[in-house]
């Protein structure tokens, strides 16, 4: 049987925002029993939506979905106030579960354009996060994700323009897009590459280390999961073979072809039961030697809203189960 080096990245998987959004759901059930109506994917993880599903969540595409005066759940990535409004128009009880990192880029862009600034977000239009923030911000807004969309801004030198960013973005990619606004509007203000979570830029990092040592990488994460795709996208930077899987159900023989050291990573909301499966599955095919990169240990936790604040956690947490 073949011989195969594993090295696993640390950090990897679930980070804080994840972590409270799941909980959220989890304890809403437990508290307001079910159903609880979530609007779009609480994050992008159909492992984790199938999960909370059984368990008596809802997911619908928008608000006007839901019974007046449901229980209903914002997800980690933000709402315009238009959906809020909306909301609130059918008298639903809300409890938001927007990452608070994305809340501070809302506040940032809120407090540019009072400041009578024009603001550009930089991301992935028709993202979540994007459609949130956007949604959230007076005035206009524009959104760029690439050296050409600049370019294509119809935006004066002499304008007072802020960012804010995608807080999933790649930390390099990101980095050249605020060069060159910098370089075209010199009255620009912005938070740099601070936008960008923590664990999106543990989790890059870990992957760069890891780019140093390995033939090829495995990332475990959603196809609609920014933080994942870029995970992905910075091995295939570094010309090594990438693959971005829902679950160890699409490992195939043909991914380890003439490899001999196999890194393997999850985006920040793939649970750490896929690594496992994807590591059984591992064995099946090669004599595997798993090892863990050292790397950052986070211990970020995030408050829960207030509603739930006096509750207690399910005993069969999907965090610890799924």
């Amino acid at each position: 049987m073949k011989k195969l080096e594993v090295i696993l990245a640390a950090p990897r998987g679930f980070c804080a925002g994840v972590t409270r959004a799941i909980e959220i759901v989890e304890r809403a059930l437990e508290k307001y029993k079910p159903p609880v109506y979530v609007r779009h994917e609480i994050v992008h993880n159909q492992h984790v939506v199938e999960t909370l599903k059984a368990k008596g969540a809802v997911f619908v595409k928008e608000v006007n979905e839901i019974p007046q005066g449901a229980v209903t759940i914002f997800s980690a990535h933000g709402v315009s106030e238009k959906v809020e409004q909306a909301a609130e128009e059918r008298a639903l009880f809300i409890i938001d579960a927007t990452c608070p990192l994305v809340s501070k880029v809302h506040l940032s862009g809120q407090k540019h354009a009072k400041e009578g600034r024009t603001i550009i977000v930089i991301g992935h239009e028709g993202h979540p996060e994007v459609e949130g923030t956007k949604g959230r911000i007076s005035g206009n807004v524009h959104v760029v994700s690439s050296i050409q969309d600049i370019q294509d801004l119809p935006l004066s030198s002499q304008d007072d323009l802020a960012y804010v960013t995608q807080t999933t973005l790649s930390l390099d990619d990101t980095k050249v897009i605020v060069e060159e606004l910098e370089k075209k509007y010199p009255k620009l203000k912005g938070p740099g590459l601070k936008d960008i979570c923590y664990a999106t830029q543990n989790r890059q990092a870990a992957v760069h280390e890891l780019c140093k040592k390995i033939d090829a990488l495995i990332v475990l994460g959603a196809k609609n999961s920014s933080n994942s795709n870029r995970l992905r996208d910075l091995a295939l930077d570094y010309g090594i073979p990438s693959y971005l899987i829902d679950d160890a159900s699409q490992l195939n023989e043909k991914m380890l072809k003439n490899i001999h050291v196999l890194g393997v990573s999850a985006g920040a909301s793939a649970p750490e039961v896929l690594v496992s499966q994807l590591l059984e599955n591992l064995s099946m095919l090669c004599e595997i030697k798993v090892t863990e990169q050292q790397g950052l240990k986070e211990n970020v936790v995030f408050k829960l809203p207030s509603q739930l604040k006096d509750t207690k956690a399910p005993t069969s947490s999907l965090l610890n189960h799924l």
